[in-house]
């Protein structure tokens, strides 16, 4: 029965890397007609995102919204359980999102390339003085009226807790005078994962909360903030929330980063 269930699940991990090549190119070939990335973004938020999800046996509930002003940016954060999380939230923000992710991305066909034409941002938060780069073209991409989103534990959870958040995302919020929006996922992970490719059929639920104004905080105030909303929402939803460290300790060549 173990390696039936490996079996299936190759099968439908193979169907996922088909159909984000098949889309993303797609998507691509909108970019290149329509020089501009909102027919891609729309895309992957339709088509995409639903998709991956489906094939992959997930079912998502997606809990009421709450009565943002969609016209506007914001600065979206969300907790980081799996890599079907960023499915989860183009399905979930019903505007076309740019995400922060870390600079590997890049390099990954078809995905990498997608993430380029469309306005991502990548961070190598090794090197400082790239990271601290990265952050400001978020901020640009802000001002010209794009939300971002951006997972502000640094990694994905192991064990489901929502972990200590860095300061970077705080500090774009803070320039670009915007809202944060906290996000929360539960689930995701056991149907992919943080470390692995088996893929098991499950049920992921998302909320959206409400938006915490920037303006007159502080990045530790904020941030405090914010994840205080993010554990809230995530226990909302079943899942086992996180600790009372709300700032994550910096390595070394971090420092300046965030």
């Amino acid at each position: 029965m173990k390696a039936f269930g490996g079996i299936v699940s190759a099968a439908r991990l193979a169907c996922v890397f088909a159909w984000t090549a098949g889309l993303i190119t797609l998507a691509l070939v909108f970019r290149l007609v329509t020089f501009s990335p909102r027919a891609s973004l729309w895309l992957a938020r339709r088509a995409w995102a639903p998709g991956v999800l489906w094939l992959c046996g997930a079912k998502l509930e997606l809990e009421p919204l709450p009565p943002l002003d969609w016209s506007r940016p914001y600065v979206f954060v969300m907790n980081h359980q799996s890599g079907l999380d960023i499915c989860c939230a183009f399905v979930a923000v019903p505007t076309g999102l740019r995400f922060v992710a870390k600079h590997t991305l890049a390099y990954v066909p078809f995905l990498g390339w997608f993430m380029w034409a469309t306005g991502m941002v990548f961070i190598d938060r090794s090197n400082r003085f790239k990271a601290m780069a990265s952050l400001k073209k978020a901020g640009e991409r802000i001002r010209a009226g794009a939300s971002i989103l951006m997972y502000p534990e640094g990694t994905r959870s192991k064990d489901g807790t929502v972990l200590p958040f860095k300061k970077g995302p705080f500090l774009v919020a803070l320039e670009a005078g915007v809202p944060v929006v906290p996000v929360a996922v539960e689930g995701s992970a056991q149907v992919l994962a943080a470390t692995g490719l088996r893929i098991r059929p499950g049920t992921i639920r998302v909320k959206v909360g409400m938006p915490v104004a920037s303006e007159g905080r502080g990045r530790v105030e904020l941030l405090s903030e914010v994840r205080t909303a993010v554990l809230a929402l995530n226990r909302e939803l079943g899942g086992p929330g996180g600790g009372t460290q709300h700032v994550a300790r910096e390595r070394a060549e971090e420092r300046g980063a965030d």
